[in-house]
């Protein structure tokens, strides 16, 4: 979509259509002559509450009133979901094109949440579809019109919504498509667009280098594993080095624990982590953030076959703990466990880990925050912060002695069923934390919000894309 900032007057740009937000207690701000918006509030059809929305014409445009609430409780997040209301009412019009007027003195924060709506809920994806035949009539142009320049915050926000959609379209794909080899491609180009520096292991290697977890889930694909690294210094070499470690499963069957088969077809989605690695990392360099950082995704896919990994096996991880794989469906922790090992030894000063991991934290938080799990207070308070920045709320869950007491193993140090099942996503980060040890990390269980989230602004169902705005705000805060 292009997404544009003028100082122009709404009508005096080339939109088809037109919104105009309205504030509870304010009169509708540059009402054109007749105040059509005005009538429209007057007899009932519109209103000033969040969510309401009316059509009017004037001079051959449409013009949408939208109900913003109260203007104390308007922030960035309820700018995502008035502008994804009208874009979907946009949409319903045929319009091509919508101009926003951008309400009186708002922030950044509420410019950037205009084209985060816009831009989210305009998202199709139709990669395995014919074009319908009003293909070229999609809203596909956002202009914001307001009497200051927002060029510069309407531009990093509409990267960051382009971003987000581009993780949505790797999670839509089916897994015969999108393997851990298609993957690890994407990786390449990614680096050769955005002037990074990628590397992918191969199987072989992962074994080799000796990701005993890792290669547990792979070894029963006849798709191959791949580690893939992607690295971006925007600091010359004088910041810490972040990691940013994503899941990649491109397809979970469970493994011989066996998912139900009503679920399966989801479990594409299970890559969801590694994406949004991926994308942050190149928006990180199209933004130039002053930041160095690693993106280091586990790609591959949990099957079954002869040579499936049985519960009760034990594997030996890269740092040289063993580990009781007594729940061949818990396999995301094992090949996070590796990537995190993996990452401290590339130097990591701090790491983030991301991944749609346990159906604990859907029962926990639902679809409306992800679990954040951390050993380092400061590190969850700034991502706690990115994440009210970005609109991706997280909330932190508790580690403790207690905790990992339970993922202790009877045969060996630790295992991945740990009983009682109580806990499900705490333990399940305990676990990591016994990788991460006493670098500075934090974990984000994104199982309940990667996936069929629908907000206003996430109305296409399938992969939401959720990670990608708070790992980028995260890493750019990071700079010491």
């Amino acid at each position: 979509m292009r997404v544009s900032a003028t100082t122009e007057a709404p009508l005096n740009t080339s939109a088809e259509t037109i919104a105009v937000g309205v504030f509870k207690g304010e009169k509708v701000p540059h009402d054109p002559p007749g105040e059509p918006l005005g009538a429209l509030l007057a007899s009932g059809e519109a209103g000033e509450e969040a969510g309401r929305l009316a059509v009017t014409h004037f001079q051959g445009r449409q013009l949408i009133l939208v109900g913003l609430g109260e203007r104390e409780r308007f922030d960035g997040e309820a700018a995502r979901v008035a502008a994804g209301r009208a874009a979907g009412r946009a949409a319903e019009l045929r319009s091509r094109s919508l101009c926003w007027e951008v309400p009186h003195h708002v922030d950044h924060g509420v410019v950037a949440g205009l084209v985060h709506g816009t831009v989210l809920r305009a998202y199709r994806f139709d990669r395995y579809r014919p074009s319908e035949p009003d293909a070229g009539r999609r809203l596909d142009e956002l202009i914001l019109s307001a009497h200051e320049d927002f060029s510069e915050p309407a531009a990093t926000a509409a990267l960051l919504a382009t971003a987000q959609n581009r993780v949505r379209d790797l999670g839509n794909r089916p897994a015969n498509d999108l393997t851990p080899a298609t993957l690890a491609e994407y990786a390449e180009q990614l680096a050769a667009e955005h002037g990074l520096r990628a590397t992918v292991l191969d199987e072989a290697e992962i074994i080799e280098m000796g990701m005993g977890a890792f290669a547990a889930v792979a070894q029963a694909s006849a798709e191959p594993a791949k580690l893939i690294r992607l690295e971006y210094d925007g600091s010359g070499g004088q910041a810490p080095l972040t990691a940013l470690v994503g899941k990649a499963v491109t397809f979970d069957t469970g493994g011989l624990w066996l998912k139900p088969k009503l679920d399966m077809h989801e479990m594409k989605f299970d890559m969801l982590g590694g994406a949004a690695v991926l994308e942050a990392v190149a928006t990180l360099a199209d933004l130039q953030a002053p930041v160095r950082v690693v993106g280091v995704v586990g790609a591959t896919e949990n099957m079954i076959s002869g040579r499936a990994t049985r519960p009760g096996d034990i594997v030996t991880a890269l740092d040289g703990t063993t580990i009781e794989i007594n729940n061949t469906d818990a396999e995301g922790r094992l090949v996070l466990a590796d990537c995190i090992t993996y990452a401290r030894r590339q130097g990591a000063a701090r790491i983030v880990d991301i991944a749609t991991l346990t159906g604990g934290v859907i029962a926990a938080l639902g679809r409306a925050y992800a679990g954040l799990m951390s050993n380092d207070d400061a590190l969850a308070a700034e991502t706690e912060e990115a994440g009210r920045r970005s609109g991706e709320l997280v909330w932190r869950l508790p580690l403790g002695e207690r905790y990992a007491e339970m993922v202790k193993g009877r045969y060996a140090q630790i295992t991945n069923l740990p009983l009682p099942r109580e806990a499900l996503a705490i333990t399940a980060a305990e676990l990591l934390h016994h990788f991460a040890g006493d670098v500075p990390w934090a974990h984000l269980d994104i199982a309940g919000t990667g996936f069929d989230n629908q907000t206003p602004y996430l109305a296409d169902k399938g992969a939401s894309g959720w990670g990608l705005r708070l790992l980028v705000e995260l890493a750019r805060t990071l700079t010491s």
